[in-house]
């Protein structure tokens, strides 16, 4: 009795807590952005959805780090992935414009938030699908929830650049919407950048890199951002380009595999 209440006292490392908390203040800025949206402060609202991402991003590569995964650390990143990157910016863009096409922009919005919630329930399914080869970790099945959410959202921050004459039109955003809801739920594959690995020759290059992002965030932030939302949809062709490679290669490597086995089984000894 003594070693059970001595049990229930220890409790949980605080360092195992750190991923949730990211979590938790992921879903806190998710939130937020709904709040500004509803007092149309659009880009505050934005930020508040990049920090969401940072936010997401982190977590599970801290819980991978320390070790600390676990069901529940996964079924709230889900939940607070559907909340800031599927119900956030549809309210937002509802807000902006959709509202003008009434039940048909409200039809369009709908239509991204199924399809999030589909494209997290099939990734929570799949994930850790031990028939998959090792390079498919490096894949997405689709466009993840926080890359969507920066993709429908480009045209509200290419508006804060050019003006929103013709970019606040809901025909420009139900297009995006329409678009991106459709590779949520594709089987596009996409880069995961979770095992990425710079080349040593690459280091200092890369870090320059960083450093010309930060300046050109500091200056002009939503042009910056607005090209790295259009750069990472320029990869995704690069995605589906080296996912059909490694495919190929992999199923050489198995038929050659299979050949030299029926060849070692129909050798007889004499």
């Amino acid at each position: 009795m003594f070693r059970e209440k001595r049990e229930r006292l220890k409790g949980l490392s605080f360092n195992r807590m750190v991923p949730n908390i990211l979590t938790v203040l992921a879903l806190c800025a998710g939130l937020t952005a709904i709040r500004f949206g509803f007092q149309e402060r659009w880009e505050a609202a934005i930020f508040a959805l990049f920090v969401a991402a940072i936010f997401d991003g982190l977590d599970g590569r801290i819980a991978r780090l320390m070790g600390a995964t676990s069901e529940f650390g996964a079924m709230l990143d889900s939940l607070s992935d559907f909340l800031s990157f599927g119900v956030a910016p549809t309210i937002l863009l509802y807000f902006w414009t959709m509202q003008q096409w009434g039940v048909v922009g409200w039809a369009f919005v709908l239509l991204y938030g199924v399809c999030c919630a589909l494209r997290l329930a099939r990734f929570n399914t799949q994930d850790g699908d031990e028939g998959a080869p090792s390079w498919s970790y490096n894949f997405f099945v689709g466009v993840p929830s926080p890359a969507a959410a920066a993709l429908v959202l480009l045209p509200m921050m290419l508006s804060f650049v050019f003006g929103d004459d013709l970019l606040g039109h809901p025909i420009a955003s139900a297009a995006v919407l329409f678009s991106v809801s459709i590779l949520m739920i594709s089987r596009v594959p996409t880069y995961s950048f979770k095992n990425f690995r710079v080349p040593n020759r690459y280091v200092l290059p890369t870090f320059l890199f960083v450093g010309l992002v930060a300046a050109f965030v500091a200056s002009e932030y939503w042009a910056t951002l607005s090209a790295l939302t259009v750069l990472y949809l320029a990869s995704i062709p690069l995605s589906m380009r080296s996912h059909a490679v490694l495919k190929r290669e992999t199923a050489r490597l198995q038929a050659q595999d299979e050949d030299n086995g029926d060849n070692a089984g129909e050798e007889k000894p004499r």
